[in-house]
C-alpha cells in the first residue's frame, strides 16, 4: 500500500530537543500509522518512535515513515551522526521489522521489576535499607563512612544544584554498546526542564543523593562488585523540597544520584531513570546503599506503590548485580536499533 506521508506541525520544542512528526493516511483519510523524530539542540543522535495500527502492518507503511524520518534527519541542523529507535521487545512486530529494514542491531537491556507488596523493607539506625528486599531474608545495607545521603522531590534545590551539574558526569561513560552515544551537557536549567516536564506529566521526580563529608575511607569499606553507574531506564516536582530525613545542605559534593518517578496518585509501578557513581568513588558500595534507601523510603511515601521498574544494559553487570540483589526480577528484553548516517566520532560506541 502506498500511504500519503503528511509532515506535521509540532510544537513539542524545548532547550534541549526540537520534535518532528509523520502521519500516514490511506487514500480515504483514515490514518495508518505514525513517527516521531526527536532532534538534540546539540546534535548527535536523534530518537525515533514509529508506530503502525496493527492491522495495517506487514503493508509498507512503516518503511515509508522510516524514509521520511531519514530523509528529514539525513538534512537535518546540526548534523546528525545517526537515529536511534525506541527499544522494542525482542521477538516482537517491531524487532523483526527493524532487522528487515536494515537497522544495526546496537544494544540489548534487560528489564526488571522488584514488586513492592511483597517486599519487606525495614530501616536501621543509620537509615540504611534492607538488602534482598524482595525475596529470601533481609541482609543490612549499611551505610557507607565518609559519605552522607539527601533526598529530595522534583527541582533540585538550589544550594545542591551545582554540585549535582557536576556528579552528572557520572553516566557519561554508561554501557552503551554500539550505540552511538555523546554525553549530554548539563547545567541548572537542564536539571530544572526535567523536573518540569515530569511535573507536567502529573508524575513526581524522586532523587536520593550521595555528598561527601570529608571522612576518611578504608579499604575495608570497598565493595568493588556492587558499583557502577547504570542507565537504569527512561529518557526522563515543584519546589526542590528536602525528604524527611536527609537534609540539603550541610555541604560536601555530590558523587553519586539515583532517579524514581512516580505517578501523582502513588499508584501503578514507578519507573527508574538514571543511577550513576563518579568513577574516582566507584568500590565502595555507594550503588546499593543508595538505592536501597531509596526503595525503602519510596514504599512508606506511596504505600499504594506496586512496584518499581528498571531497565538496564546487558553488559552492565555490576548494575544488573547490585538490582538482583535487591530483589529486582526480569520482565523481558528490549532491543535498540541504529541507522547510521555520518561516521561517529567515536567508532567504538
Amino acid at each position: 500500500m502506498t500511504a500519503q506521508i503528511t509532515a506535521l506541525v509540532d510544537p513539542n520544542v524545548s532547550a534541549t530537543s526540537r520534535r518532528l512528526a509523520w502521519l500516514a493516511a490511506a487514500p480515504d483519510g483514515h490514518p495508518l500509522g505514525s513517527a516521531y523524530l526527536w532532534i538534540p539542540t546539540a546534535g548527535g543522535v536523534a530518537d525515533l518512535e514509529i508506530h503502525v495500527h496493527p492491522a495495517e502492518r506487514r503493508a509498507g507503511i512503516g518503511t515509508q515513515l522510516l524514509h521520511a524520518a531519514i530523509d528529514a534527519a539525513a538534512v537535518a541542523e546540526p548534523a546528525l551522526l545517526g537515529i536511534l529507535t525506541q527499544p522494542v521487545e525482542e521477538g516482537s512486530p517491531g524487532d523483526h521489522f527493524c532487522a528487515a529494514a536494515g537497522l544495526r542491531r546496537v544494544l540489548r537491556l534487560t528489564y526488571t521489576r522488584l514488586a513492592l507488596d511483597s517486599t519487606r523493607l525495614a530501616l536501621d539506625s543509620t537509615r540504611s535499607a534492607a538488602g534482598s528486599l524482595g525475596h529470601g531474608a533481609p541482609e543490612a545495607v549499611r551505610a557507607v563512612p565518609g559519605y552522607r545521603l539527601v533526598h529530595w522531590e522534583g527541582r533540585v534545590p538550589d544550594d545542591l544544584a551545582e554540585t549535582y551539574v557536576r556528579a552528572r558526569r557520572a553516566m557519561d561513560d554508561m554501557p552503551m554498546d554500539d550505540a552511538t552515544y555523546i554525553p549530554p551537557v548539563w547545567d541548572v536549567p537542564r536539571l530544572q526542564a526535567v523536573a518540569d516536564a515530569v511535573a507536567r506529566r502529573n508524575e513526581i521526580l524522586l532523587v536520593t543523593a550521595v555528598l561527601t563529608t570529608g571522612d576518611a575511607m578504608t579499604a575495608d569499606d570497598a565493595m568493588a562488585a556492587d558499583d557502577a553507574m547504570t542507565a537504569d531506564g527512561g529518557k526522563a516536582a515543584d519546589g526542590g523540597k528536602a525528604a524527611d530525613g536527609g537534609k540539603a545542605g550541610g555541604g560536601g559534593e555530590m558523587v553519586a544520584f539515583t532517579e524514581l518517578v512516580v505517578r501523582g496518585d502513588g499508584t501503578g509501578d514507578g519507573q527508574h531513570y538514571g543511577t550513576g557513581v563518579l568513577p574516582e568513588h566507584r568500590g565502595h558500595g555507594l550503588a546499593r546503599w543508595m538505592k536501597a534507601d531509596q526503595i525503602a523510603r519510596t514504599r512508606a511515601r506511596f504505600p499504594r506503590l506496586a512496584g518499581l521498574l528498571a531497565d538496564t544494559a546487558d553488559s552492565n553487570t555490576a548494575m544488573r548485580r547490585i538490582n538482583e540483589s535487591l530483589g529486582y526480577q526480569p520482565t523481558h528484553r528490549s532491543l535498540l536499533y541504529q541507522h547510521d548516517l555520518h561516521p561517529s566520532p567515536d567508532a567504538s560506541r
